[in-house]
């Protein structure tokens, strides 16, 4: 052992891998980091949704460790995956990856990838892109899963039974299993067998299995300490409920949405922002009347009337100060801020105003002059429109890609209603890849930063609760929840 130890010692990963086929016979592709890829085994997706009966079982388990669950037959195997590590009690410590194929090394075996593997250029197919009805179709059908590839953890999905469903009837739920989950990184199901000899008082190899394990890993070492998973299905079932598993997985979304989506890295990033896209409710009919529409826009009703026929700019390009006196008292912005209120330039709720009129197509400068566009200045007089026109333009436009998603993610999380939306909009960014300059995630505050100009043209339209000044907004207001449904229901194609 220890001359096989040092042998192994400095061998990379796919090397290793080879190793381990040829020691156990399992032969395997001749390079299965690049491999030609097969014919695709996937076929045609169901055209109702009905629930299947399967069976896991872990490859090489004596006696059988499995499963049986009911599972809604358009699960991706993105959430399948989640499903198997609940239901063996695995901590998502590891790579992971599916397979369709006489068996799991077979040239002849199309992969299924986990997201690393997918920016590895692994030869495969994105898991998150296959349907569980596109790889078991009929009772017998199997598909194959392995957890952690040096534990080589392999699992069987044997399809048992198709039956109907209901709306009623859960996404996933467990009907029946035996034998407790194995332990991470315990050294695979060898070490698992090992392990439950040694812990059982009532196995009947447990003194042969406690004096081997003793052997291997030293007198000291207690292997009650590589604690299994107990199989509980009432535990194990309302963790398959707080998976959350949505139908709205295989929903078409509107624009800029569906890119989120796809670019989300993570499985439960990715449930996450499909939950907060269902509890925006974008189906749910916007409705704004004319004095609730008049009230919310005066703040850009005010500046178009004040800008009028045109105001000649300061040299620097900013709103001469009895323009920002004037905007701070008629639009009552003066607990917003702090000074003397008559350099735009330091009078911050009077330049985001004019920018985001700007950027919206309200105004626009031209020769050192501020003018309405003919846009703004026929939107003037109906505020409905008015109101209309900056939901279509949210979020407002850069050429920064992560404002533009922070300010999209803003949008949906006040559309849902979420109390304290930055943090949302936080994670929702860690989990699209984006990272502050020292490579740490993304903090409330940095998301805030990001989102900012979106924030506050939703707070000059009455958005959020309290005075909007300096402290961060905390609750969405109903008529911020309104607006931001109404931004989130339009896509034109001047939207980024």
């Amino acid at each position: 052992m220890r001359q096989f130890e040092q042998a192994i010692s400095g061998l990379a990963p796919k090397d290793l891998q080879k190793v381990l086929h040829g020691l156990l016979g399992t032969g395997g592709p001749r390079d299965p980091f690049e491999r030609t890829p097969p014919p695709s085994r996937r076929r045609s997706r169901r055209g109702d949704v009905v629930t299947y009966q399967v069976r896991m079982d872990v490859t090489g388990a004596s006696p059988p460790l499995w499963r049986r669950l009911e599972l809604a037959s358009n699960l991706f195997l993105d959430d399948l995956h989640e499903v198997i590590q609940a239901a063996f009690g695995w901590t998502d410590s590891h790579l992971h990856r599916f397979a369709s194929g006489p068996d799991y090394y077979s040239d002849d075996t199309e992969y299924y990838l986990c997201p690393f593997e997918v920016e590895e250029g692994e030869t495969g197919v994105p898991e998150e892109q296959v349907r569980l009805d596109e790889v078991l179709v009929d009772a017998g059908d199997v598909l194959l899963y392995t957890y952690d590839f040096g534990d080589n953890w392999q699992h069987t999905i044997k399809l048992e039974a198709v039956q109907p469903r209901t709306d009623a009837t859960p996404r996933a739920t467990c009907t029946a299993g035996r034998r407790p989950g194995p332990t991470e990184d315990c050294g695979g199901v060898d070490a698992y067998e090992l392990i439950v000899a040694a812990t059982d008082a009532n196995h009947p190899r447990h003194a042969e299995g406690a004096a081997e394990f003793a052997h291997l890993f030293g007198e000291e070492v207690d292997p009650a300490g590589f604690e299994l998973t107990a199989f509980d299905m009432d535990a194990l079932n309302r963790e398959l409920v707080d998976l959350g598993l949505d139908d709205g997985l295989d929903t078409e979304l509107p624009g800029p949405l569906d890119d989120l989506v796809k670019r989300t890295r993570t499985t439960v990033g990715r449930r996450s922002l499909l939950r907060l896209i269902r509890d925006a409710s974008l189906d749910t009919p916007v409705l704004i009347d004319a004095g609730t529409a008049a009230r919310l826009v005066r703040p850009y009703t005010w500046l178009l009337e004040r800008v009028g026929a045109g105001i000649t700019l300061t040299s620097a390009g900013y709103l001469p100060p009895v323009h920002v006196e004037a905007a701070m008292a008629e639009l009552g912005m003066a607990d917003e801020w702090i000074g003397a209120f008559n350099r735009e330039n330091q009078t911050v709720p009077v330049l985001h105003l004019r920018e985001s009129a700007q950027k919206t197509g309200l105004l626009r400068k031209h020769r050192g002059t501020l003018l309405p566009t003919s846009r703004g200045w026929a939107l003037r007089n109906d505020p409905v429109g008015l109101w209309w026109h900056l939901a279509e333009r949210m979020p407002l436009r850069s050429t920064d890609a992560c404002e533009v998603q922070a300010g999209l993610l803003l949008l949906l999380a006040v559309a849902a209603n979420v109390e304290g939306p930055q943090a949302t909009v936080a994670e929702m960014l860690n989990a699209l890849g984006w990272m502050s300059s020292d490579g740490g995630e993304v903090t409330s505050a940095m998301a805030g930063q990001a989102a900012w100009d979106n924030e506050t043209v939703l707070r000059r339209l009455g958005g959020f609760t309290g005075d909007g000044g300096v402290r961060r907004p905390t609750t969405p207001t109903a008529e911020g929840v309104l607006f931001a449904r109404a931004a989130l229901r339009t896509w034109p194609d001047s939207k980024p």
